[in-house]
């Protein structure tokens, strides 16, 4: 399988151009059959051998359990692979997975030095503000995440779901090398098409940042597998998500059934084609996917080979939007 690469922005290195979000290896978000922890790591190795070089995680995630999974498993591959984690957010509860923002330069501080140790490195390549504390200025908690940068133990800082104006501010202190937001065919608000929306993706190609998309797959809604009938149990977060509540279902087929047309045109999965249009966004942009499956890695891998025409692209632009709001 050929990996087709991008670059990381802040320095040129070639970095897969499908990336893995790590997340789903961790009891968190979505109530599937959960892998045990040599299947997850099975899964990882195979990613690395495939050329998957962003790797996801964060603090909270299984309330430290991935960056220990993935610590253990890719220790001897260091090397081999660019690791993104997160930083500002508290598990109150993991099974209801209640969290309250904490940006204080304290906790951010012992809360990198905790991602380091589970993920047995002395260094993570990037590391992201997970949300912004409103009650502590963003000075304070960009800047000791800058003071981490100076001491060798970050390599480069990255926001995740902000506003423009958040992005410039923390930019003028200390270069914002990415921004995490979610992306994709039924989430177009960071491409600023709307009045009321603003425009991340180009924000991030002017001023030399990756741009990382969660979710590009619209939480497996735009994979094609999910229809009408779909249970979801309440440890799902997608029971209380409003676009997925059957009636949303039901009107949100029209996005994958333009997804099919296209992936039909190619002898593509709609999937691929959900993550084509995502990759045409900017060579600045490596989405994040999550699987549990090896078949579904190796698919989204090959994405980054599917070349949509601009016939695609325009079809693929006219999707409908979504019914529902995006929590």
């Amino acid at each position: 399988m050929s990996t087709k690469t991008r670059p990381f922005p802040p320095t040129g290195q070639r970095l897969g151009a499908v990336g893995l979000g790590c997340a789903g290896l961790s009891p968190w978000m979505y109530a599937r059959p959960q892998l045990d922890d040599q299947d997850a790591a099975a899964l990882l190795n195979t990613a690395v051998d495939l050329g998957v070089t962003l790797l996801d995680t964060a603090g909270v995630y299984g309330e430290g359990h991935n960056e220990t999974l993935i610590g253990q498993t890719l220790a001897p591959h260091r090397r081999e692979v660019f690791l993104a984690t997160k930083v500002g957010l508290v598990v109150d509860d993991l099974a209801t997975m209640a969290l309250h923002r904490d940006g204080r330069p304290t906790h951010l501080r012992n809360a990198v030095e905790a991602s380091l140790r589970r993920l047995r490195t002395d260094n993570v390549d990037l590391c992201y503000l997970h949300r912004i504390d409103p009650a502590v200025p963003l000075e304070d908690s960009w800047g000791a995440l800058t003071t981490m940068v100076t001491e060798g133990k970050i390599g480069h800082l990255g926001l995740s779901d902000v506003r423009i104006h958040e992005a410039e501010q923390a930019h003028r202190f200390h270069p914002v090398a990415a921004i995490q937001s979610e992306l994709s065919l039924w989430s177009r608000q960071t491409l600023g098409s709307q009045a009321h929306e603003e425009d991340t993706v180009g924000w991030c190609a002017r001023n030399g940042a990756l741009f990382v998309p969660f979710a590009p797959l619209g939480r497996g809604f735009l994979t094609g597998t999910i229809t009408e009938d779909t249970h979801f149990p309440p440890s799902d977060l997608r029971a209380r998500h409003p676009r997925f509540t059957p009636p949303a279902r039901a009107a949100n087929r029209r996005i994958v059934t333009v997804l099919r047309a296209v992936a039909d045109r190619h002898d593509a999965t709609v999937a691929q084609v959900a993550l084509a249009w995502v990759l045409a966004q900017g060579e600045h942009t490596i989405p994040i996917p999550g699987t549990t499956r090896l078949t579904y890695l190796r698919d989204n891998i090959q994405a980054a080979n599917l070349d949509l025409t601009p016939q695609d692209l325009a079809d693929l632009n006219s999707a409908p939007p979504a019914a529902g709001d995006r929590p």
